[in-house]
């Protein structure tokens, strides 16, 4: 029978200590401690959690569809220890959202991190300029490209929107915002792509990840030279030049800048708002009755699909939440995908609604509320924006940004294929391709 806390102030060598009381022990003839709570409420591999499999998250079954499991562990273990990954999970819309803006107690690490390349140049994505430059580049590039896209799925013989429009849109537009030759677009893109996926722990896609991060290091280091000799209005050219605050950026520094971005929520959640409006004919045609609601449809869509399915956050020291003992550098893992389909916060959750009423449909200021109503949760954009909705001296947020690029885009999409619709019987199913990897609609095709 374990001891009452009393009893365990009786015992040799206790005191009193700030967390409850200190069991003094000798560890290997180290002094050392147990804390009060942690002996009440340690947790030993496979107690409590009978519910749930301790490598669901590695099984074929949740990479195709990981809300099931979700769904068990939001109702039952919404703080839940996951022993084969050595980190915990947290469920809940209120619980992931608190820990996601909590920057006093977790902290987000750097891709860099990840691949062990952790002085790897300097991210300079906060600096004026670049910001000044990337929001513009987006706007004045999308929709051409878009266009260019959309016309050769027109051309194509089998037409799939995901791999024909979708998959080459955020590397083609990227390309164009840096100001990169068209004829390099598609290597560029091969090797961003191995990039942004190569951080995830996996041995063979982390080498790739390096051996394109080096391979764009030696790309962009000419192309900053003549930038800096002759600029152009483009974002290579904000990063190149002398007014940045920490002095113009190394070729390392650009790849570091891209690595750190969102390569993520543009195209996935195009792909997966498509992929549900295409297997919901009677929105689709809500939407093609009033295009205004294509942002809803975009805003619902990351709520019901989130392509970034969780965030990694540590903790920065020692912290107790949920009654467990998280340790300094403990690894919580975010999941916004359970917490967008929380019953406590959304009616009917699992159900695509471009109408919902009770989602915010704009952008929340520093918080995942406004007007009352909670917003879906994109780990892609980061933390809700602190400044106003059109800031007077910087431009509008990535969240922003991107929404009006999606919504761009989606508007297109409507006037140009005003019959577009799935091809075949088969009605395709996001899913995962590896633990890690983006939740997508890898193929949609399609009819005119």
């Amino acid at each position: 029978m374990m001891a009452t806390k009393t009893e365990l102030m009786q015992l040799p060598g206790t005191a009193p200590g700030r967390n409850g009381v200190e069991i003094r022990a000798s560890l290997g003839g180290r002094g050392g401690f147990y804390r009060s709570y942690e002996v009440y409420q340690r947790q030993r591999v496979k107690e409590s959690t009978y519910l749930i499999n301790a490598r669901v998250f590695l099984k074929p079954e949740f990479l195709r569809d990981p809300y099931p499991a979700l769904k068990l562990m939001r109702e039952n273990y919404p703080f839940y220890r996951d022993w084969v990954g050595n980190c915990d999970w947290v469920t809940l819309y209120n619980d992931v959202t608190s820990i996601f803006v909590d920057d006093a107690n977790f902290e987000t690490r750097a891709k860099a991190w990840f691949y062990g390349m952790p002085g790897f140049g300097r991210d300079l994505r906060e600096e004026l300029p670049v910001l000044w430059a990337f929001a513009s580049g987006i706007d004045r590039h999308v929709v051409p490209i878009a266009e260019e896209l959309i016309a050769g799925l027109k051309r194509a013989g089998a037409p799939d929107l995901a791999t024909g429009v979708f998959d080459r849109l955020d590397t083609y537009l990227l390309a164009a915002v840096l100001g990169l030759p068209r004829d390099d677009w598609d290597t560029f893109a091969r090797r961003y792509r191995a990039m942004m996926e190569g951080w995830h722990w996996h041995p063979s896609r982390e080498q790739d990840g390096k051996d394109a991060i080096a391979r764009l290091s030696t790309y962009f280091a000419p192309l900053l030279d003549a930038r800096r000799a002759v600029p152009r209005d483009d974002l290579l050219s904000a990063l190149a030049s002398g007014e940045l605050e920490s002095g113009p950026a190394t070729a390392e520094d650009v790849v570091a800048t891209l690595l750190e971005g969102d390569g993520d929520t543009l195209r996935g959640s195009l792909i997966n708002m498509w992929g549900l409006l295409l297997s919901n004919p009677e929105q689709l045609a809500d939407i093609r009755g009033d295009p205004s609601l294509a942002k809803r449809a975009w805003q619902e869509g990351l709520r019901h699909t989130t392509p970034v399915l969780t965030a990694k956050r540590f903790a920065r020291q020692e912290v107790e939440r949920f009654g467990r003992l998280i340790p300094e550098g403990g690894l919580v893992v975010c999941s916004g995908a359970s917490g967008n389909r929380d019953a406590a916060i959304f009616d009917d959750p699992d159900r695509f609604d471009v109408r919902r009423k009770d989602l915010c449909y704009r952008e929340p200021r520093g918080q995942y509320r406004a007007d009352g109503l909670p917003a879906g949760i994109a780990f892609g954009p980061g933390r809700p924006s602190r400044y106003p909705a059109v800031p007077e001296d910087r431009p509008r947020s990535l969240y922003a940004i991107t929404r009006d690029a999606a919504v761009a885009v989606s508007n297109l999409i409507l006037a140009e294929l005003p019959g577009l619709g799935l091809a075949g019987a088969e009605r395709p199913e996001p899913f995962c391709r590896w633990p890690g990897d983006l939740h997508l609609y890898r193929e949609l095709p399609v009819t005119f």
